[in-house]
């Protein structure tokens, strides 16, 4: 009797030791997912190209805020919100963070922001506003999407907090190559071109959110490059958009979510017709497809979430001669700036020589996830040195556009080539001069702090 005993507690031990070891490490979770169509009601300046003459004409698609919110079971939330949006202003994010934090107590960082830097959709306020030749009823038009924008953002993320239902999470990430590394060394610097040989970041993070049951209810994903595919008259999402309608086609109930990555120094190739989003959004929905069809690595609590504003200093500031200059350039952008510098030169005595907001946000899903988020059109070198110093563990994902797009982020590298994404960029987002390099030893070392 005793030996058989032992013999039935030897089977149960052996038993015990091979269930995967995912389900002792199970914790209940909720989810909840809201969606709004912004496509705005009537005609309005389409974002992200200074060469636009006259207001959109009509839609390929919906465009769409969309936020899912996750619960672990200490309660502890955080809630993704994702736009086909240029990127959102700090005027527009933090008011609609401080009424979420009223209405429902949602810390500020527990709460990310992001657009998928779609190049059609509508201007925003407070963002590249230097940049557009408005006539003035777009710019009062403009300021009241821009505060309609602003309730439905707050309604969207209010709306999935009271969806919380159980569910299960898992994560994954594939591959998908049409990015390409835009900035080509010439012997004249660097100029915005082709160049596949320079670097670029093809993963392809996704997050499935599945009920109970199995039933797909939200799928995340992201992708680092530029949302220029088209440049034409028509709402639309570009690759992403086409991306997340595929995959809510092909997952019938579930909402699909885009968020971009550090493709601030990547563009979609090819490129130019809406039969290339077309491809690359097909694409890129297959390449999250194959994910979702593999097994994927459980995801569960604690979430953890950090949120810290760092100082970026800039580099040599512009004489009030050469601010003179510039407000006779045939470069309205260029113009515009000047202009405005100048009344601040006479106002405050000085320019600002450094941006004191930068938000670097990093949440922890569990022990297999740390998700960062960065501000600012950010270039692919941040992501492919932070997964780098932070791998040999958990994922590493780098969301870029999230919570404050107020100019690219180059990196030490990119600023010492120049071009574009270092330098020239700074006019259209209005600041006085380019980022100093130390910029980047400061973002990455934030991340550091945090993530420990």
């Amino acid at each position: 009797m005793p030996c058989r005993m032992l013999s039935s507690v030897g089977l149960c031990l052996t038993f015990l030791a091979l269930l995967p070891a995912a389900a002792a490490d199970e914790q209940p979770v909720k989810a909840g997912v809201a969606v709004k169509v912004i496509t705005p009601s009537e005609p309005l300046w389409m974002a992200g190209y200074a060469s636009r003459s006259k207001p959109a004409e009509g839609k390929t698609h919906e465009l769409f805020i969309k936020a899912v919110a996750l619960e672990d079971a200490a309660k502890g939330q955080l809630v993704l919100l994702t736009s086909d949006l240029i990127g959102f202003p700090r005027s527009l994010t933090e008011p609609v963070a401080e009424e979420v934090r009223k209405r429902t107590g949602l810390p500020r960082e527990r709460l990310m922001l992001t657009s998928s830097h779609t190049h059609c959709g509508p201007v925003l306020r407070d963002n590249l506003a230097d940049m557009y030749p408005l006539p003035p009823d777009q710019a009062k038009k403009l300021e009241a999407y821009s505060e309609q924008l602003r309730g439905w953002m707050v309604e969207v993320i209010v709306a999935a907090l009271k969806d919380l239902q159980p569910a299960k999470l898992s994560q994954g990430k594939g591959a998908v190559r049409f990015a390409m590394n835009r900035r080509e060394p010439t012997p004249k610097g660097v100029i915005n071109a082709r160049h596949p040989e320079g670097p670029v970041d093809h993963e392809v993070p996704v997050l499935k959110v599945e009920t109970p049951e199995g039933k797909t209810r939200a799928i995340v994903f992201g992708y680092a490059c530029h949302n220029t595919t088209l440049q034409f008259y028509q709402w639309c999402g570009d690759y992403a958009g086409f991306a997340q309608a595929d995959l809510e086609a092909k997952n019938p109930g579930a909402v699909a979510l885009f968020w971009a990555g550090c493709g601030g120094d990547a563009n979609p190739q090819p490129r130019g017709q809406v039969e290339h989003a077309q491809t690359h959004g097909r694409g890129l929905a297959e390449a999250v497809g194959d994910v979702l069809k593999k097994p994927m690595t459980p995801v569960n609590g604690p979430f953890q979430a950090k949120l810290a504003l760092v100082t970026l200093p800039l580099g040599e500031l512009p004489s009030k001669e050469q601010l003179s200059a510039d407000t006779l350039s045939k470069n309205l952008a260029l113009r515009n700036r000047a202009t405005r510098l100048l009344k601040t030169l006479e106002t405050k005595g000085k320019l600002d020589d450094h941006y004191p907001h930068y938000p670097v946000q990093v949440w922890r899903l569990g022990k297999d996830l740390v998700w960062i988020g960065l501000g600012g059109e950010v270039v692919v070198d941040y992501s492919l040195r932070l997964k780098k110093e932070l791998g040999g563990g958990p994922s590493v994902w780098v969301t870029a556009y999230a919570n404050d797009v107020m100019a690219y982020i180059p990196s030490a590298r990119v600023l010492k080539e120049g071009g574009y994404e270092a330098d020239s960029s700074m006019i259209y987002y209005g600041f006085p001069t380019k980022w100093s390099p130390a910029i980047e030893e400061r973002i990455v070392a934030k991340v550091h702090e945090l993530v420990k």
